[in-house]
């Protein structure tokens, strides 16, 4: 009798016959996997991989030459290592495709705790007979995503393997644990990474108008020259381009733009490691640095304007950047509440002061002649200018200006148009607010909020868990403890404008292609591998065609 035979489809967890359908349905056989590798697509310079690395180093120390195997897969699921193993079990499992970068998809490899937690975005325990694939029997596995503590995008997966006759209960919780490590490294880089971002983009815009670009997770810095200049179809192919950088720390090439136009690029890793690129766009005939005042500090210094509607965390966003630096804050509104010229003295009382941060909230606020003078001191040597406002396009005359004046521009997306980062918010709130180590919101409570339009952004959401505190102060908190009007079905993530325009740009490409994805590839003038990525990160369906 056939192995898979002793395991019948009713014996099976839901999630595990789930798997099996899909490996099915994917048109692979159980006899054996579809080997793929991508061993040029593996970046052992990735934050992931530099989060990772003392966390596996102390995983080393701990199982020593046990029977164990440690795997670490990229976003991708592409192993990046197996830097964890008894000789003898990482021979076998070499022979299976577990080597840096072989790719560990349900379509190539089955149900595992590689794959499968790719799929379902959620830990996995794979045992012995549960896997699809007749080689992969022998053996058990546990595996576990790696989240991004901000964007709660998966950044791998790390798994934990055996032979079948040394499972144990105890791997789960011990890889979890692994994993809650790796990802506590993560946030701390995280904040980091922006202001190196940031700070690059100030030095490279300075003192002229070329289009620059700055490309990172969750991160878009574009000058107003950058902005007109390209299209939707354009970022795909920078980040293209970005992702085939690899272990280069910067290189020129030219770039034919959707527009027609044909410019040589010179892109850059922000810093060693960094997922930013930053990108600087020339005419091919123009003499590099012509006419051009380099900032010779990459750092504070250019003004900066944090867009954003009410309540979406402009404040917050200019203090992180701000790091450790000193700041004096005014608000703009006072301006109209205590006088033109007590708010004009309280100004120009700030900016003497040598403050390591000026900011200007609700800029768009100001009167004229207060804005006029602000541009004015904004022009002069003299402190690091922050100002927070309204979204750009929403603003009109000087306070279009003063944006305008700022280099560095950041736009903070609507809360609604950014619930995948609701669980971080909603546990680093319950943190502020005395309650994160006694109360838990439920994945039913946090897609319910997730529901919500949230017009009044991060201060609607703090007020809804003040408000669920005062009746719930420990245990979960389920969709019966939000307030009425929030106890909603969930929809769909609303995607940001540049999602959205991609999105309808790679659906248009495939329509006029009868979905035929090498040719849609082809006539946005990207891969095929790229297509799929994108397809995968805009949450369109993939299949292969």
């Amino acid at each position: 009798m056939r192995t898979s035979d002793r395991t019948p489809k009713s014996e099976l967890r839901p999630e595990i016959e789930l798997s099996w359908r899909r490996c099915r349905l994917s048109g692979l056989g159980p006899a054996a996997p579809d080997l793929r590798f991508e061993p040029d697509g593996v970046d052992r310079r990735s934050r992931l991989v530099a989060a990772a690395q003392p966390v596996l180093e102390q995983l080393a120390a701990e199982l020593g030459d046990t029977g164990y195997c440690v795997m670490l897969a990229d976003r991708e699921s592409r192993i990046v290592d197996v830097p964890i193993g008894a000789r003898k079990l990482r021979g076998m499992l070499t022979e299976l495709g577990v080597v840096a970068g072989g790719v560990f998809m349900e379509e190539t490899t089955g149900t595992n705790s590689i794959a499968t937690v790719y799929e379902l975005r959620r830990g996995i325990a794979v045992h012995g007979e549960e896997h699809y694939l007749e080689p992969f029997k022998r053996f058990s596995c546990y595996g576990h995503p790696i989240l991004h503590p901000v964007t709660r995008r998966l950044e791998g997966v790390l798994d934990i393997t055996c032979l079948a006759e040394n499972d144990s209960t105890l791997l789960g919780p011990f890889l979890s644990r692994a994993v809650s490590d790796i990802e506590e490294r993560l946030l701390h880089t995280a904040r980091r990474a922006e202001q190196r971002m940031l700070a690059a983009f100030q030095a490279a815009s300075a003192g002229h108008g070329r289009p620059v670009l700055v490309l990172g997770e969750g991160v878009v810095l574009a000058n107003s020259a950058a902005v007109e200049l390209l299209g939707p179809v354009d970022h795909i192919r920078l980040r293209e381009l970005a992702a085939d950088l690899g272990g280069r720390d910067r290189e020129t090439r030219p770039i034919e733009l959707s527009s027609g136009r044909t410019l040589a690029v010179r892109l850059r890793a922000v810093a060693p490691g960094a997922d930013g690129v930053l990108f600087e766009f020339t005419d091919p005939g123009e003499t590099p640095h012509r006419g051009m005042a380099r900032s010779t500090r990459p750092g504070p210094g250019t003004s900066v304007y944090v867009g954003g509607a009410p309540g979406t965390g402009r404040a917050t966003m200019v203090r992180s950047l701000a790091g450790k630096r000193r700041i004096v804050a005014l608000d703009a509104s006072k301006a109209a509440v205590d006088g033109e010229a007590a708010w004009l003295a309280a100004l120009d009382a700030a900016a003497a002061g040598a403050p390591g941060l000026l900011l200007v909230e609700d800029a768009h606020l100001l009167p004229d002649a207060c804005a006029v003078h602000l541009r004015r001191l904004m022009e002069r040597p003299g402190p690091w200018i922050a100002l927070t406002g309204a979204p750009v396009a929403e603003l009109r005359g000087y306070a279009a200006v003063l944006a305008a004046e700022c280099p560095a521009r950041m736009e903070l997306a609507a809360l609604r148009d950014r619930t995948e980062e609701l669980p971080a918010l909603v546990r680093a709130m319950l943190e502020d607010l005395g309650a994160g180590d006694r109360v838990r919101f439920t994945p039913a409570a946090l897609a319910a909020l997730a529901g919500h339009p949230w017009p009044g952004n991060l201060r609607e959401l703090r007020t809804v868990l003040q408000t669920v505190l005062a009746h719930r102060s420990a245990g979960d908190v389920t969709p019966r403890d939000l307030p009425p009007n929030y106890q909603v079905s969930p929809r769909l993530r609303r995607m940001t404008p540049l999602e959205r325009a991609e999105h309808d740009t790679i659906a248009a490409a495939l329509r006029e292609h009868d979905g035929n994805k090498l040719r849609a590839a082809q006539r946005l003038g990207i891969s095929r591998t790229t297509l799929y990525n994108r397809m995968r990160a805009l949450q369109m369906t993939v299949s292969n065609s």
